[in-house]
């Protein structure tokens, strides 16, 4: 790579890790506004709500890493137009393949980051997300801590809190056991706290008093108490088996479905994400081609590019567009995959065509719309 690419390049990387970095914070500042709520909701600490925001980082990078790449392609190459860098570049004989050298480049080390990104990290963290999510979500645990509503973890169990203090701590607890239908238990308590053992959710009560009706005599027992532990670990839910999502499966798993009843019904689907996992990364050349096209071939018009730039987001669009029709049609009929590769490849290289195809040197187009050919091109 030559100085005038590597001073191309270096522009490229800032931009686009300026513009990536900004994204990610963006984009999960919003996806955590649907978190927040499962957050408070169950008492969980604040610290959770980072982890699971870090579970989905990888996945909101397959999806800013393209923009960015795009975004600062379109930005350095028409700030270099509009300073008449590229001008002076021509006339001193640079070639247009240098020119375009760190554009491609950066678009290629950005796939390079995507393909494991894809097939292998956004998966994984996924997988950890939802396992995560699904234990918060049905552990018994978080089911109590829920304060001022009367919470049902299973049809023998009724509970109901009605303040929650610091981690654990509980205030106005009340209890309904019926696991011995034959002599149910309510449990009433001024304050309690709740911790996570090996067996499962234990609470222990203070200052509070054990109500036992025998049915067959009709017989009621009453008990005060000043410290009872109940245990609570047979009616945690974290075992019950979730089917695997495709957002969580690795390549090999999307393109050989299981056996079981799930995955034979969704079996196209399955193999169509994963072949979306293959093709993705490959439109971040596309994009970048796109942009390259748009502002180093034609005139330059010295009142600018914008129409180029506005043209070129447009062809992305169009392009991600037909991608995920045709993503679409492949869950249905996987006839259709062919043509999911064949998009990014074949527009790939007939952008390519056109932009190192040989040609005259571009003239430069005055305010008043005349064109004005460089002396010693």
């Amino acid at each position: 790579m030559t100085a005038i690419s590597r001073y191309i390049f270096r522009q490229l990387v800032i931009a686009a890790l300026f513009v990536a970095v900004a994204l990610t914070l963006i984009v999960s500042l919003f996806g955590s506004l649907r978190l927040v709520d499962f957050i408070i909701n169950r008492g969980l600490p604040i610290s959770v709500l980072f982890e699971l925001i870090a579970f989905r980082v990888p996945g909101f990078l397959t999806i800013v890493l393209p923009v960015a790449t795009i975004a600062a392609i379109l930005t350095v190459y028409n700030k270099l137009l509009n300073d008449s860098e590229l001008v002076v570049m021509r006339a001193a004989g640079v070639s247009q393949l240098s020119v375009a050298a760190p554009g491609i480049v950066l678009a290629l080390c950005v796939m390079a980051i995507s393909f494991p990104l894809y097939l292998y990290v956004s998966p994984l963290m996924y997988s950890n997300f939802k396992a995560k999510q699904f234990s918060y979500r049905n552990a018994f645990g978080s089911i109590l801590l829920q304060e001022g509503q009367f919470n049902t973890p299973s049809d023998q169990f009724t509970v109901y809190i009605r303040k929650r203090e610091g981690p654990g701590e509980l205030l106005g607890i009340f209890a309904h056991d019926a696991r011995d239908p034959d002599k149910p238990v309510t449990y009433l308590a001024e304050r309690g706290t709740a911790t996570q053992t090996d067996q499962g959710m234990r609470v222990v009560m203070y200052n509070g008093s054990q109500q036992l009706i025998d049915r067959e005599t009709g017989r009621l027992t009453l008990f005060y108490f000043d410290q009872y532990s109940l245990d609570l670990g047979i009616l945690d839910r974290t075992d019950e088996v979730r089917w695997i999502e495709p957002q969580e499966r690795f390549l090999g798993g999307l393109l050989r479905p299981g056996d079981s009843a799930n995955d034979q019904f969704y079996a196209t689907q399955l193999m169509a994400e994963g072949h979306r996992r293959i093709t993705a990364p490959l439109y971040v050349l596309t994009y970048a081609l796109v942009g390259l096209l748009a502002l180093l071939v034609g005139d330059f018009n010295r009142r600018g590019q914008t129409v180029r730039i506005l043209a070129a987001i447009s062809a992305i669009v169009i392009l991600q567009l037909t991608g995920l029709s045709l993503f679409n049609l492949s869950r249905n009929s996987l006839a259709v995959v062919p043509l999911t590769y064949a998009l990014p490849i074949v527009t790939s290289a007939v952008i390519a065509f056109f932009l190192f195809r040989e040609r005259r040197t571009p003239s430069i187009t005055a305010d008043s719309g005349a064109a004005i050919e460089p002396r010693g091109a």
